[in-house]
């Protein structure tokens, strides 16, 4: 039998878009053997708290999961603070964790992918996440690939990954600075990464995906990708907090298992494929450029959320 990592889901006040999150992991193949912790955030304001109230009736209803276990919070958090501090409960208790928020559809193999990359490469310290969102790129991936850094859409890791997350923005940017890594780090500068974490840095964000991509990448860490997307994003629609409607990210999610092996290095093909992913998008963006570099993380959150 398949070792089966806890799954996080973060919900808030969209109930359609969490109810659709919950229903496709539950048709997911291992569903039935996961234990599925759900993080409910408080209402921030008055005009959050009927879609709050609503999600949290919702969450009562839930079945298909080996376990089930829904913490309310009672205090509104916010979505960065709220992950730090549910991924740090729950991998330190478990060890390793699946992370879903809740716009997120994935593929009925996610939990499949994601799962067995944990087994596979639980002892091999050069990895330190699987990612189950890829880009809708045109040119033909391999099944399986990595690159370096960690994602924020639908992934998983070990305690021994979350520890070298490092909370301190400042701190991360001065080492990427001191390391004159800052163009690699910006995908060819393809995509403006750094100035999403010069933001962290400075207060004016508070976004914990831009540290967490810092935190591995300034490790020479390297995370798992899938060639095809097992994860959709459903959240461009306007309707969240952090995201803005595009059509940028529309996947076809893979209908069929996924290999977990390849080679442990950063694939230079795919990391090429990303960097002119990034530079078609940020041509067609041009007539928005400073709005669009003003909004720069969360990757695929970054430059469609606000």
């Amino acid at each position: 039998m398949t070792r089966t990592a806890p799954i996080i889901v973060f919900v808030y006040n969209r109930l359609d878009h969490a109810s659709r999150t919950i229903n496709a992991l539950k048709n997911n193949h291992l569903a039935d053997q996961s234990d599925l912790f759900i993080y409910a955030d408080a209402a921030k304001d008055d005009r959050s708290l009927p879609g709050v109230t609503a999600v949290r009736e919702y969450l009562g209803t839930i079945t298909g999961f080996r376990s089930i276990t829904i913490k309310l919070r009672e205090t509104n958090l916010g979505v960065d603070e709220n992950t730090i501090a549910a991924v740090t409960e729950v991998v330190q208790e478990y060890g390793r964790v699946i992370v879903v928020e809740d716009d997120l559809v994935t593929s009925k193999w996610f939990l499949k992918f994601m799962n067995e990359a944990l087994d596979y490469y639980e002892h091999n310290e050069q990895v330190i996440a699987i990612n189950g969102y890829t880009f809708p790129i045109e040119k033909k991936l391999k099944e399986a690939f990595f690159l370096k850094g960690a994602d924020c859409w639908g992934w998983a890791t070990w305690k021994r990954g979350w520890d070298l997350f490092e909370d301190d923005g400042e701190k991360l940017l001065d080492q990427l600075t001191e390391k004159g890594l800052e163009k690699e780090f910006n995908f060819e500068h393809t995509y403006p990464y750094v100035a999403a974490l010069e933001q962290q840095a400075l207060g004016n964000t508070s976004h914990w995906d831009i540290r967490w991509y810092a935190s591995a990448f300034l490790a020479g860490k390297l995370s798992l990708y899938p060639g095809q997307s097992l994860v959709y994003n459903i959240g461009h629609d306007g309707s969240g907090t952090h995201c803005g409607e595009s059509q940028t990210y529309e996947v076809v999610l893979s209908d069929a298992p996924i290999n977990v092996i390849a080679e442990v290095k950063s694939d230079p093909e795919a990391y090429q494929a990303f960097s002119e992913f990034f530079r078609q998008m940020a041509s067609q963006n041009a007539p928005q450029r400073k709005n669009w570099l003003s909004r720069s993380f969360r990757k695929m959150k970054a430059i469609f959320r606000g």
